[in-house]
C-alpha cells in the first residue's frame, strides 16, 4: 500500500530525514517509534507532501505520489491526523465530520458514513450535537480520528493520538485501532507510547537522527526491552 524509499527532507538547513526507507502493507498496522526529535513527525509530513524540501520516492497504491500536492493525496486515499489535531472550534461534532467529506468523492455518501463513523466512535455519537472545542483532549483526538475515516482512507497516518490523554482514553483508542486494523483499514501510527503501539502493530520501525535504525515484527520488538530502552527511553 505504501513504500517510502531513501526520502530525505531539510527544514532550512537541518537535514531531517537522512534516507528512510519502509513499507507498509495492505491491512497492514506498522508503528514507527523512537525519541523526541528524531524525525517521525516530520516522515509522515513528508509522506503527505507538507514538508516541501525533499527527495526520494513515496510509492502508494501503486504509483509515485512524491510531486502530488496535497489534495492529490487525499483524494487518493490516503489521510492523515497531526498531532495538534486541529479541531475547528465554533462547530458542532457532526459538522467537524462534515469537513471530512467535502473534498471527498463519497460525499454523496455523507449520511452513511456518518451514521457508521458514530457508531465505530460511541463517545461522538453522543456528541454530535456538542460544539467541539468543548470536548476533553481525548475525544476530540478521536473527533481528528474519526473526521479522517470519514473520506474512507486506504491507509491512515496517525501522530502521536495518545499524546496528553487520559489513560481510560488511551485504553479506548487503542482498542478503536485494533477494531481498525480488523476492519481492514491499513495504519501508520507514530507514537510514543511503546508497549502500547507493539502490541496493536503487526511490525515496527525505530527512528533515530533522522534515520531507521532498526526494524522487525512487532512482537519481537516488544519483548526487546534492550533495543527498546537504547533508542526510545527518554
Amino acid at each position: 500500500m505504501l513504500e517510502v524509499k531513501d526520502l530525505h527532507a531539510w527544514y532550512g538547513h537541518s537535514h531531517v530525514l537522512q534516507g528512510v526507507s519502509l513499507k507498509v502493507g495492505a491491512g497492514e498496522a506498522v508503528c514507527v517509534i523512537g525519541r523526541n526529535g528524531a524525525g517521525k513527525t516530520t516522515l509522515l509530513r513528508s509522506i503527505m507532501g507538507l514538508v516541501q524540501n525533499r527527495k526520494g520516492e513515496v510509492w502508494f497504491d501503486g504509483r509515485d505520489i512524491i510531486r502530488l500536492p496535497v489534495h492529490r493525496r487525499f483524494g487518493l486515499g490516503l489521510a492523515y491526523v497531526p498531532e495538534e489535531r486541529r479541531i475547528v472550534g465554533g462547530l458542532t461534532v457532526l459538522e467537524n465530520l462534515r469537513l471530512g467529506l467535502v473534498a471527498s468523492p463519497n460525499k454523496s455518501r455523507e449520511r452513511e458514513i456518518i451514521d457508521r463513523i458514530a457508531e465505530t466512535f460511541p463517545r461522538l455519537k453522543e456528541r454530535l450535537s456538542q460544539e467541539a472545542d468543548t470536548l476533553s483532549g481525548g475525544e476530540q483526538q478521536m473527533l481528528a480520528i474519526a473526521r479522517a475515516m470519514a473520506s474512507e482512507p486506504k491507509l491512515i497516518m496517525l501522530d502521536e493520538p495518545s499524546e496528553g490523554i487520559m489513560p481510560v482514553l488511551v485504553d479506548e483508542m487503542f482498542e478503536l485501532f485494533a477494531r481498525m486494523k480488523s476492519q481492514g483499514i491499513t495504519i501508520l501510527l507514530v507514537e510514543q507510547n511503546v508497549e502500547r503501539a507493539l502490541q496493536v502493530a503487526d511490525r515496527a520501525y525505530i527512528m533515530d537522527q533522522g534515520e531507521i535504525v532498526h526494524a522487525s515484527d512487532a512482537k519481537t520488538l516488544l519483548a526487546d526491552t534492550e533495543i527498546q530502552e537504547r533508542y526510545c527511553s527518554v
